[in-house]
């Protein structure tokens, strides 16, 4: 019995310990520094307060980031979904980021309808979130991603190119049709990765028309245009250099 009090004191001091952290991290009295620095203590902390803290810590811009990798360190999918379900962009894209760098394949359908959001931040860091995985589970999302157009489109196929394969190949061809530039670009780099000398005439094709278009909503001037018929151009000298 007499063992059991100093244990219990023990744990009480750590206990304490742990809390005065939270609230030096929830502090808007202390700087930037001295917050992380306290949030940046508590990273191995997965107990129900330290999760609560880094929850509640989303909101505060000052530790926002250490909070978020905090809350994937401890594998709290609960507080980063709720996040997500926020009305914050701000959060919902750290969220989305975080929840994608579990890799876990129940969360894919997730990222998949998050990086269709309004929000081009949100929409893009849950891209980055499909992005961190490995397997080619993610395959299927990031075609239907890239068929749905739109900004995330483009980046959607580069990634799933890393994983070859036919239905990248097919999808990149029929995307060669669209209207979408950066997309048509993605498709072409995709297609000299992966195409064979069956392409080379549809390329040949597109090389010859002398196609550039203007990035869309940049401003005259600031960035070159688009050269369609170069990167034609590069994707048939790819094809014919593995032929």
């Amino acid at each position: 019995m007499k063992l059991c009090i100093p244990l219990f004191l023990m744990i009480s001091v750590v206990l304490c310990a742990d809390d005065a952290v939270v609230s030096r991290m929830l502090d808007d009295k202390l700087n930037v520094a001295e917050r992380n620095d306290a949030c940046y203590a508590l990273r191995e902390d997965h107990s129900p307060e330290a999760v609560a803290g880094f929850a509640r810590a989303l909101v505060r811009p000052a530790v926002r980031a250490c909070a978020a990798r905090n809350l994937r360190a401890a594998g709290a999918v609960a507080e980063l979904k709720t996040a997500l379900a926020g009305s914050d962009p701000e959060i919902r894209m750290i969220a989305a980021r975080e929840l994608g760098a579990l890799m876990r394949p129940e969360l894919l359908d997730l990222l998949a309808q998050t990086a269709r959001d309004p929000n081009l931040m949100v929409a893009t860091n849950a891209l980055q979130g499909l992005s961190c995985y490995q397997d080619a589970a993610v395959l299927p999302y990031l075609l239907s991603l890239a068929e749905s157009g739109g900004i995330v489109a483009a980046q959607a196929l580069s990634r799933a190119v890393q994983f070859g394969g036919p239905h990248v190949l097919a999808v990149s061809r029929r995307l060669l049709a669209t209207k979408d530039v950066p997309l048509r670009l993605a498709a072409l780099r995709a297609i000299g990765d992966l195409g064979d000398t069956s392409d080379i005439p549809a390329l040949r094709e597109l090389a010859a028309k002398g196609e550039t278009a203007a990035p869309a909503g940049r401003g005259i001037g600031l960035v070159p245009s688009l050269d369609l018929s170069r990167a034609a151009r590069n994707a048939i000298r790819q094809i014919e250099s593995r032929s």
